[in-house]
């Protein structure tokens, strides 16, 4: 996720990739706090929304302006440091981010980083996923942050089709778990949606390969269902998407192999939040009550504050999540 484009071409194998550069860069602190005992309820459903973009010296919104979310993921903890939000946050003096984190505690929302974003290639650039890992994980213990979301792109590696993207991830995760235990840190994903289907253009299977080796490890999937000229209406999102990625609406994804209540639906906040598959957010509450009513109950993503608020969630939550 960025800013402002991701997205899978139909044209070709290759997948082409827009990018709005980061311009405020924190290093990753090589120090982490102490791990004292701790538990963390896993949202279920999820409400998550992101926040990149520049709001203030605050660096995070005032909880009344984003109720009804239960997961704020600061964006983005990248192999260059951590930018923009992320890297905001991490610059706050320690009292001021102990106050921020409690306020949000009280209020119940859960407060993660997101990793990578659409400027990070992470395989294609040869970084190991070890190494990274431990660095990420540090991140979360030194800024007492309750997890981290895996947004990976590298587009480039996962259209080789030879498994060294689907390898990459599993590894990285398994790794964070060791520092960043089930039931004490949330771990979501944040995969685009044709890779939870099967398609000859990811030869290795994607995120079908990564769910079967560390699904279990993954606590929701924030799946972009954005930037691919589909899921644009509620039969697209919901039940039967279109080619070139058919298979991979909400309802379709758990035939290859994914728990239908990790799947969290995720759209733009707004116009300028995507390329395109924007839903103003009350016809996107009466996709959410289609879903829901045939059994689903994973949760709604938004990419991402100011566009996406309190107002847009409670909107984009139906009538079934009020």
């Amino acid at each position: 996720m960025f800013s402002f484009s991701r997205m899978i071409t139909s044209v070709s194998a290759a997948l082409a990739l827009a990018s709005v550069s980061s311009v405020l860069a924190v290093p990753v602190p090589n120090q982490a706090a102490p791990l004292a005992s701790r538990a963390v309820s896993i949202p279920s459903p999820a409400f998550v929304v992101y926040t990149d973009r520049f709001i203030s010296a605050d660096v995070l919104p005032p909880v009344d302006q984003i109720a009804g979310f239960n997961v704020v993921a600061l964006s983005f903890l990248t192999l260059q440091g951590a930018l923009d939000q992320a890297g905001a946050y991490a610059a706050l003096a320690p009292d001021v981010k102990a106050a921020k984190k409690a306020e949000y505690a009280n209020a119940g929302i859960n407060l993660i980083v997101s990793a990578f974003g659409a400027t990070d290639k992470p395989t294609s650039s040869g970084a190991d996923p070890i190494g990274t890992a431990n660095t990420f994980a540090q991140f979360v213990l030194t800024n007492q942050l309750d997890g981290i979301d895996v947004d990976y792109e590298d587009l480039d590696a996962m259209n080789k089709g030879d498994g060294a993207a689907e390898a990459w991830v599993t590894t990285f995760t398994s790794t964070l778990r060791q520092t960043l235990p089930q039931g004490q840190f949330i771990l979501s994903h944040a995969p685009l949606a044709p890779w939870l289907s099967p398609n000859a253009q990811f030869a290795a299977g994607a995120y079908v390969t990564i769910n079967k080796n560390v699904g279990s490890l993954i606590d929701f999937y924030n799946i972009q269902f954005y930037n691919q000229g589909l899921y644009l209406d509620c039969a697209g999102l919901i039940t039967t998407a279109g080619a070139p990625f058919t298979g991979s609406a909400l309802l379709e994804i758990p035939k290859n192999g994914f728990d239908l209540n990790k799947l969290v639906i995720g759209k733009p906040g707004g116009l300028s939040d995507a390329t395109n598959g924007f839903i103003d957010p009350a016809t996107l509450g009466t996709c959410i009550d289609q879903a829901h009513a045939a059994g689903w109950k994973g949760g709604v993503m938004a990419f991402q504050f100011p566009n996406a608020n309190a107002d847009w969630i409670r909107a984009a939550k139906g009538t079934s999540f009020q």
